[in-house]
């Protein structure tokens, strides 16, 4: 009651709420709809990166990394299912997506560098960009595999004997699918064998783990093959 008599008292604090009243609501208002149009645009450009289109825009991609992808069974196979790019490299879930995109930028850093620009530049350094794939893939679990993999649909009675062996001991291993299957979608990187010349390749152990076989300490089976385009 006090309040409102002193508000009827007082018609110059009446009328300065009544002054900033709609402009509290409108700014509210008009921050909600700046809120709306950013979110959108921010979403629109983040999808525009994350598609097969940008990826390839880069020369130091489409001159090398994808012409070895058309190659394989993720580019065209029997289904017509093609796993592109993103798919692989970029994770679907939003805090995950948002710290690869982050993480992604200093791509550009070494774009303007022209790091890779030549396809020497680019086989010289072949090693390392994988390897640091590989470390990535391993730390979330070949998470972006497994959006298209699923292990518990696995039928291991369709699956050759060996496949099926090896996925069972690798998942019993605590195995992840990029311990085994490197180099199905780009080209490895040279591999040290011992054979002939020196290729000034990586030892074979960078690219797999050994295979327990459940049999004495330190007993492997065979290896996993990879694949060389």
């Amino acid at each position: 009651m006090e309040d409102k008599n002193s508000t009827a008292a007082n018609p110059k604090k009446r009328s300065l709420w009544a002054w900033i009243k709609p402009l509290a609501f409108g700014a509210v208002g008009a921050s909600f709809v700046v809120g709306i149009f950013f979110w959108g645009g921010f979403h629109w450009a983040l999808e525009i990166t994350n598609t097969e289109e940008f990826c390839i825009s880069c020369h130091e991609m489409r001159e090398n990394v994808y012409k070895e992808y058309r190659n394989t069974i993720h580019y065209a196979n029997r289904t017509g299912v093609r796993a592109t790019c993103p798919d692989c490299h970029v994770p679907r879930e939003w805090s995950y997506k948002i710290v690869r995109k982050i993480q992604a930028s200093n791509e550009l850093w070494h774009k303007a560098l022209g790091s890779i620009d030549t396809p020497e530049k680019f086989a010289a350094k072949r090693l390392q960009l994988a390897q640091n794939e590989w470390a990535r893939m391993k730390r979330t679990d070949s998470r972006e595999c497994r959006n298209c993999h699923n292990f518990d649909s696995f039928d291991y009675g369709e699956q050759g004997r060996r496949a099926a062996n090896l996925h069972q001991v690798g998942f019993g291993e605590g195995q992840t699918c990029i311990d085994c299957h490197k180099g199905i979608a780009h080209d490895l990187p040279p591999i040290e064998q011992g054979v002939g010349a020196d290729k000034r390749g990586a030892k074979a152990e960078v690219f797999h783990p050994p295979v327990p076989m459940g049999g004495a300490a330190g007993e492997t089976g065979p290896q996993p093959v990879l694949r060389q385009q």
